[in-house]
C-alpha cells in the first residue's frame, strides 16, 4: 500500500466560479428589466402625444367665420392647457398673461392679435374691429405654442 504512495498526485481544484458569463436567470432579469424600461417610454410619449395631438384638434375644429367667437375660444384651449400644465398660470389676465404665453414660446405674440386675445373672452359675439388675419395670426401662435409646451 505505501509503494504506490509516490505516484498518487496532489489534489486539484476546479477554478473558482466566475461572474462572467452570468447565469440564465440574470439574463432573464435584466431583460425584463430592459422591457418594463422600454415600456414605461413609449407610454409616456404616447400619453404625451395624445394631449397634444386632442389639444390641436379641438383647435382645428375652431371656425374662423366668427372671429370673436373662434378667438375666444382659442383662449379657452390655450387655459385649459395652462391649467393643467402650469398651475401658477390658472390666475393671470390681461397682459401678465400674455407675457406668460410669450415666455413660453418661442414666437412671441404681438399687436393686434395679441389685443384680440385678451379682448375675445370680454367682447360680444357679433362685435367687429378685428380683421381675418388677426384671428389666422392667433391661430397660428396657438398651434405653435401647444407644439412646443405639450
Amino acid at each position: 500500500m505505501n509503494e504506490n504512495l509516490p505516484e498518487l498526485r496532489d489534489i486539484h481544484l476546479p477554478d473558482g466560479v466566475s461572474a462572467w458569463p452570468p447565469a440564465y436567470g440574470w439574463w432573464v432579469i435584466l431583460l425584463g428589466i430592459v422591457a418594463v424600461v422600454i415600456l414605461v417610454e413609449l407610454v409616456t410619449v404616447i400619453r404625451r402625444k395624445s394631449k397634444k395631438l386632442y389639444a390641436l384638434h379641438l383647435l382645428k375644429g375652431i371656425h374662423c367665420n366668427n372671429s370673436i367667437r373662434s378667438a375666444a375660444d382659442m383662449s379657452a384651449i390655450l387655459r385649459r392647457i395652462c391649467v393643467y400644465k402650469y398651475k401658477e398660470a390658472a390666475v393671470l389676465m390681461g397682459k401678465e398673461w400674455l407675457s406668460f404665453l410669450n415666455e413660453h414660446s418661442k414666437h412671441k405674440l404681438e399687436g393686434k392679435a395679441a389685443q384680440l386675445l385678451l379682448d375675445a373672452p370680454y367682447i360680444q359675439p357679433g362685435a367687429k374691429g378685428y380683421r381675418t388675419e388677426d384671428v389666422a395670426a392667433l391661430r397660428l401662435f396657438c398651434q405653435q405654442w401647444i407644439g412646443e409646451n405639450l
